[in-house]
């Protein structure tokens, strides 16, 4: 390659320091998910075109996938997956015979989407999934265990590497549709309304207002524009945010009833009432939270950051309970994704969160000349033997060159062929044996390093 290199916009890359973080938090999410017996799996970046193309409103994103020399006609049959659920239900399909369930995974991966790119959206982007999918039935009791197994994941996130707390809301999109289906909304226009509401953080209420009454929908019966007492209901609804069942009244004062309404009422207040006894304070009633993707049937999350609320939901998921079926049996589910570049790379770009050093390495193996090589060698392998990180310098040179070359790397330490140790940022030098020399345990790897988010 030649020339200069022109980035390409909504494509995300870190330096050896921001992939260091971003090794660190996949590690951390993968162990709180492996605590909870969640497995590991990874799926083809590619499916039918016919398959993505019918989740929800997300067609218009997709990527397809074309042969270099296909023949000019030849449709695009194939798409880079825009999340993991889709390739997921595949997957559970394909597999069924081989999988014990309830089956419990997780899923760390990069995903591709056309949006137009902004803070916090990109065109490709890792995520971190956790699901349990049960065969015929899957009980109720998920419905709030799988968001606490992603709220302690994120607590630990917050705990561990100075990430910034969050708080998860979550609705019932049961209870949504019972909502529109009381105030006379046909089954068949549901979607619609629910995937104007899904809008509301981004337009507002008088934008919502506009999309609700953009069109004509079946109301009792008749084609008509949505009115405004109807409109100004649906809204209402949507100002409902609780931390405990306390929603419940409030809904029932707008004084609509259906029995859908009614089931997703009782569904959303125990997850809502268990977590407030088990996580007080992490997760509140939203009556707003719809989630445009049209496989969600039930109980909807989504979880913002605090000090990035601007980002929106940086976890999202929900029930489905029809995502996977064989025609014969049905395979319902509950699951949850957390954007882990969309926290990352503000995060990391700002400086909120870095690498105390951007190499692995902890000790520098000091060379006199190349016929000494072999010996600092040896004591790099007997370092490594013993789990320290350690790397030969490139160029037999003065040591105080080496030193200058450690430094830049941030490599903490130098290893003399006189069987010195020197810590070059405090000066300290001791004799040494690579067999027993151990460092502090911070220096062994590098450490993921906090300051204060930019506003």
């Amino acid at each position: 390659m030649a020339g200069r290199v022109t980035p390409m916009a909504g494509f995300p890359e870190f330096l050896p320091e921001g992939r260091i973080v971003e090794q660190r938090v996949l590690a951390s999410l993968a162990s709180t998910f492996e605590l909870h017996g969640f497995a590991s799996i990874e799926t083809r970046a590619v499916e039918p075109m016919d398959e993505l193309a019918r989740k929800g409103e997300i067609d218009k994103e997709v990527y397809t996938v074309k042969r270099l020399h296909a023949a000019a006609d030849e449709a695009a049959e194939l798409g880079l997956h825009f999340d993991l659920t889709v390739p997921f239900a595949r997957y559970v399909l394909e597999h069924a015979g081989h999988l014990q369930f309830p089956f419990r995974r997780y899923q760390m991966q990069k995903v591709w989407r056309g949006e137009r790119p902004q803070d916090g959206r990109y065109r490709e982007f890792a995520q971190a999934d956790i699901d349990i999918v049960g065969q015929g039935t899957l009980a109720a009791h998920h419905d709030v265990e799988l968001p606490l197994v992603m709220l302690e994941a994120l607590e630990k996130l917050h705990r561990d590497l100075g990430m910034p707390p969050v708080t998860m809301s979550v609705n019932n999109r049961q209870l949504l549709e019972g909502f529109y289906r009381g105030l006379g909304v046909a089954a068949t226009e549901t979607a619609f309304v629910l995937q104007s509401m899904d809008k509301f953080d981004k337009i507002g209420p008088a934008g919502v207002r506009a999309l609700l009454q953009s069109r004509t929908l079946e109301l009792a019966g008749e084609e008509v524009t949505m009115p405004d007492d109807l409109v100004d209901k649906c809204l209402a609804l949507a100002s409902i945010r609780t931390a405990d069942a306390s929603f419940v009244d409030a809904v029932r004062a707008l004084g609509v009833q259906d029995p859908l309404l009614d089931a997703g009422l009782e569904k959303l207040a125990a997850v809502v009432e268990t977590a407030r006894a088990l996580v007080p304070g992490r997760m509140v009633a939203d009556l707003k939270i719809a989630r445009g993707l049209d496989y969600y049937t039930g109980t909807v999350y989504e979880t913002t950051m605090a000090g990035l609320e601007s980002l929106g939901s940086i976890s999202s998921g929900g029930r489905y309970d029809s995502l996977a079926t064989d025609g014969r049996t049905t395979y319902p589910g509950v699951g949850l994704s957390v954007g882990v570049s969309r926290i990352l790379v503000p995060l990391i770009g700002r400086g909120a969160l870095r690498a105390s050093r951007s190499v692995p390495t902890c000790v520098l193996v000091a060379v006199d000349s190349e016929e000494t090589r072999t010996q600092a060698m040896a004591t790099a392998a007997a370092l490594r033997a013993r789990g320290i990180a350690a790397e030969v310098a490139p160029v037999a040179d003065k040591y105080g060159k080496q030193i200058r070359y450690a430094d830049r790397r941030g490599i903490p330490y130098v290893w003399f062929s006189t069987g010195e140790v020197k810590d070059i940022r405090t000066g300290d030098q001791v004799v040494a044996d690579p067999q027993t020399w151990t460092p502090p345990a911070a220096d062994l790897a590098p450490q993921v390093v906090q300051s204060p988010v930019a506003g």
